[in-house]
């Protein structure tokens, strides 16, 4: 129960930090001068979408009491993790300056967040095997 109620929470709190971080708490680049947007705003778009799954995944964790099920969603949370790292660093990235706020805070912020996903789900995911495991008949 402490398993669940400590992973679970921890995914829930991080999801949040993804998806609402970006918007609120460490804020992107503003529009350019013509008005249009800066890779960075459509890489915080997407984290909006990775963090609420990383949410919804740490919420379903809460409430799954089958050690088996909840092996599953973690290792859905650390492909979320990972997705939501891959975001900023790979698959759509940030404005090409390395004194923009987007590669001084945001995506800094958003590096830390996704790899505590990925080792907390990985971590998990080793307990929960040899628990589920042990529970095997």
């Amino acid at each position: 129960m402490k398993n669940r109620i400590i992973s679970g929470t921890a995914a829930v709190i991080l999801g949040l930090f993804i998806s609402l971080g970006p918007q609120l708490l460490f804020k992107l680049c503003p529009p350019n001068a013509q008005g249009s947007w800066m890779r960075c705003h459509w890489t915080g778009r997407a984290e909006i979408g990775a963090g609420f799954l990383i949410v919804l995944l740490g919420a379903s964790l809460l409430g799954c009491p089958s050690a088996r099920v909840r092996l599953g969603l973690t290792m859905a949370l650390c492909l979320s993790g990972i997705l939501s790292l891959l975001f900023p660093s790979t698959l759509i990235g940030g404005c090409m300056m390395e004194t923009m706020a987007c590669r001084k805070v945001s995506f800094p912020a958003l590096y830390l967040c996704s790899v505590l996903v990925i080792a907390g789900a990985a971590m998990n995911s080793l307990y929960l095997f040899r628990r589920a495991k042990k529970e095997r008949p």
